[in-house]
């Protein structure tokens, strides 16, 4: 019933026992195109102090200057760093938590290749890697580079289909200062033709429900409509599943906030993310609502216009 979440918190390696405690050190990084500036400016209104472009070279300097900073430091590197080399900023990290007590974590934007080669295609912006290549070479290529800071991150997070707003909601959620917060969901609905939201924690399947798209009354409407959600209340396999849905999360939440994880996507999906799915969502809006859990959510494949 649950897939395996893209946007996901670890424990750096060999951190300090006391990290809350230290100089706190994000590196962001990805593929180009991916958000990086946007993520940056997410961390500068989180009270990050923010260096985008950072050559490998100053980054222990700059990491070691805590103390006479005003707060936790984000750096930008990637390949446009006139001195990158995976390997080479993975081993100063490393050293850097070793041997100066500095909390260092990587974020990194990931995002599927043909989204990239259409937003560069479209802005007219050069890659930076496709002074002799073609775009979509250069991109296979960045990702080839970019692969071991991929594997060591902390945070993934894919933006080939993340809506507005919904980076700077992921970074504060694992960011927004050191102090114990209460667990966030975020819940969104999604139809399963346009791909899983890889950023899930957590994804329902809603498709065994009766399908309001058949029906040529409703088929225009959405879950957000009384007529949609009544054809959808009439199905007698939903009642259950919602009640076993609550008794499934019900339990789980506060063992997520327990293990200090400050915010969940849960994510229901049917085939076009129109009806079903968004009904279900709506009903876990409810629910979240009642019990005072903080939440926030959207229906990723309705069109604006019928929102």
């Amino acid at each position: 019933m649950a897939a395996p979440r893209k946007a996901k918190a670890a424990p750096t390696r060999n951190r300090p026992k006391k990290a809350a405690a230290l100089p706190r050190v994000v590196v962001v990084t990805g593929m180009s195109g991916a958000g990086k500036s946007s993520a940056l400016r997410a961390l500068e209104d989180l009270h990050f102090e923010t260096v985008d472009n950072l050559p490998l070279a100053l980054l222990r300097a700059v990491a070691r200057s805590g103390d006479r900073r005003r707060g936790p430091l984000a750096v930008g590197i990637d390949v446009r760093t006139r001195d990158f080399d995976a390997a080479r900023l993975l081993s100063t990290i490393g050293e850097l938590q070793r041997t100066a007590g500095v909390a260092v974590s990587i974020v990194f934007l990931e995002c599927d290749s043909d989204i990239l080669s259409r937003r560069f295609t479209e802005t007219r912006r050069p890659h930076p890697l496709a002074e002799d290549l073609p775009v979509t070479a250069a991109i296979e290529m960045e990702r080839r580079l970019l692969a071991p800071l991929h594997d060591h991150a902390d945070l993934v997070v894919d933006t080939s289909r993340l809506p507005p707003g919904e980076l700077k909601r992921i970074l504060a959620g694992q960011y927004a200062g050191s102090a114990k917060r209460a667990l966030k969901v975020f819940l969104t609905s999604f139809g399963f033709r346009n791909g899983l939201p890889r950023d899930a924690d957590l994804v329902f399947d809603v498709r065994f429900l009766k399908n309001p798209h058949y029906e040529p009354d409703l088929r225009p409407q959405t879950g957000l409509d009384a007529p949609v959600g009544a054809y959808i209340e009439q199905d007698p396999a939903l009642a259950p599943f919602i009640d076993h849905l609550i008794q499934l999360l019900d339990p789980l939440l506060p063992l997520y906030e327990a293990e200090g994880k400050s915010y969940l996507t849960v994510a229901v999906g049917c085939t076009g993310g129109q009806h079903r799915s968004v009904y279900v969502v709506e009903r876990l809006k409810t629910w979240l609502a009642g019990r005072g859990i903080t939440f926030d959510a959207s229906h990723r494949d309705i069109h604006p216009a019928k929102k």
